[in-house]
């Protein structure tokens, strides 16, 4: 069992030493999250979806030179897990801290990099939210009312007919719960004509277009008061001014964005992370970050965050991914055949961020021996080997500009644009777009190996063009290790060891290491296994 708060798992990602690039490091934050999971069971392929596209997003900013703030974490109160824990015998607290580890070992397995990780059972979120809630209630936007209507435990959401489809939860399949209870209420429906105004902005609160247009719609419908807090059960943070109510389970989730921050305990440090510049979420929470949140900052005249990016439904034979519906598939029945490399860039590759996608091992398959065994691992394999076929595992002198063919310029062309492209995409938040111009370069290096035919160089005898040639090619692996590191960190590391390099990736800024050149000449290359193994597509999956 771990200790009662994230501490275990806080600030993991090594910190990065101060070295030849540390004036390019920018002291403007970057503060990106996930949603905070709720753990009344183990993670899914869904969960991990998000993260790993938020970690891809998290080591690029890195690499810019941008202090990074990469926020994740648990959901731990709440009727869902209260009933869980009942249903295993067991306090919620003692369910939470049984599950919690099946969470954190996966975040370790696919190399996940957050600088913080948080539990709302937490003695630091508890202070922060009562601070906050006891704030709204100073200022007047917290009344006592009585709430009797639907209640889907499995959305932990109060509900309209309108939201169900032949009177059941569409995402659930259960009929919602019929409520009455006192409860307080945050006056939400005050907040349409701001939060209309906020739609509205440039650049865009929430993305993609078709989400902006989807909430906006349903608030230009008319907004109810929230009902803010639970009296029926404990199991959560009490009202501060009332603890015979707890604070609705969203209500405080949401605050935990604020509250690993510095909310309510170190204004100095809010004041200089806050506001975060991207809330990632699933389409299915996009109600609760789009209206109840910023809402409930308006109304404390707090900061907003600059962007809510909604994905969508990750998806097993058209069926959205979910533990309550059992169709959710465990990342570790993947990690085995395809390693945490290939399980991240499938998933930020394969499928469009922001649209629903479908699963299926055999794409998975498909897309690892395709891009990462035959494009990447091979064109990695071929150079190092023909380096120490043909030059003894040195690096050679780099060429003069004398010695440069169109052939030289036209690969560095490519990076140039490939690199571009990938800025864009992740400015965008489209990791697939920028994985796709990165593939440019690696297939554009390939033509490069097959067009300059060292070998052939090799056998007449041209040694100083077979320098020039092997000379661009390692350094087009260097390139390729420092701009897919943050996908793939593990075979970009030994990568980048395996060109000789002292130093780590991690330690590299794009602004002053992605350009061509930089290769070290009389460093020892290093051949090794491949990075990336073929899999029999037919013998590896799962029967």
């Amino acid at each position: 069992m771990l200790p009662g708060g994230g501490d275990a798992w806080k600030g993991r990602r090594r910190s990065r030493r101060k070295g030849r690039n540390a004036t390019a490091v920018s002291d403007d934050v970057f503060y990106l999250t996930t949603p905070i999971y709720y753990v009344n069971d183990v993670p899914h392929l869904g969960h991990a979806y998000t993260t790993v596209v938020a970690d891809f997003i998290a080591r690029w900013r890195r690499l810019q030179g941008r202090k990074v703030h990469f926020l994740t974490g648990t959901d731990e109160h709440g009727l869902k897990i209260a009933r869980t824990a009942e249903a295993h015998g067991v306090r919620p607290r003692e369910w939470t801290d049984q599950i919690l580890p099946r969470w954190i070992e996966l975040w370790d397995a696919l190399d996940i990099s957050n600088d913080d990780f948080i539990r709302t059972t937490e003695e630091r979120h508890e202070h922060a939210v009562q601070t906050f809630m006891q704030a709204l209630h100073d200022r007047g936007e917290i009344y006592l009312g009585t709430y009797e209507g639907l209640y889907c435990v499995g959305c932990e959401a109060f509900k309209v007919p309108e939201d169900l489809v032949d009177g059941r939860c569409p995402l659930h399949g259960t009929v919602p719960e019929v409520v009455k209870e006192d409860n307080y209420f945050f006056p939400l429906s005050k907040y349409k004509d701001r939060l209309l105004e906020l739609y509205g902005r440039d650049p865009p609160f929430v993305l993609p277009e078709a989400r902006l247009n989807e909430v906006e719609g349903k608030v230009k419908q008319g907004l109810e008061d929230l009902s803010i807090s639970r009296s029926s059960f404990d199991w959560g943070i009490p009202i501060p001014w009332d603890p015979s109510h707890v604070i609705y389970v969203w209500v405080e989730a949401l605050q935990n964005y604020i509250t690993a921050v510095g909310y309510g305990s170190d204004p100095a440090r809010f004041g200089s992370v806050w506001p975060a510049d991207v809330h990632f979420v699933g389409k299915d929470i996009l109600w609760f970050h789009t209206v109840i949140w910023p809402a409930m900052l308006m109304a404390l005249d707090l900061p907003l965050p600059r962007k809510v990016f909604a994905h969508g439904y990750l998806q097993v034979g058209g069926e959205k991914m979910s533990k309550s519906k059992l169709t959710g598939i465990s990342p570790h029945d993947l990690l085995p055949t395809f390693g945490s490399d290939g399980y991240r860039y499938y998933f930020a590759r394969e499928i469009s961020f922001g649209l629903d996608g479908n699963f299926s091992w055999e794409s998975m398959a498909a897309r690892y021996n395709s891009d990462l065994a035959n494009d990447f691992g091979n064109l990695a394999s071929r150079v190092l080997t023909m380096a120490q076929r043909y030059l003894g595992g040195v690096v050679p002198i780099a060429p003069e500009p004398d010695e440069v063919t169109d052939s030289e310029a036209g690969l560095m062309e490519v990076f140039a644009s490939s690199f571009r492209a990938m800025e864009e995409g992740v400015d965008e938040l489209a990791p697939h777009e920028a994985l796709r111009a990165a593939w440019a370069f690696v297939r554009k290096a390939n033509a490069y190996v097959e067009a300059t035919t060292a070998w052939a160089l090799a056998k007449s005898g041209d040694s100083r063009r077979l320098e020039v040639v092997l000379y661009t090619l390692l350094d087009s692996l260097r390139l390729l290790a420092l701009i897919l590191w943050p996908i793939i960190p593990r075979a970009a590391d030994e990568l980048w060891r395996r060109l000789g390099n002292t130093d780590s990736v991690s330690d590299m800024t794009y602004a002053a290491d992605a350009r061509p050149g930089l290769i070290t000449a009389g460093s020892a290359t290093v051949v090794g296994a491949p990075l990336f193994p073929r899999i029999d597509e037919a013998a590896a999956a799962p029967r």
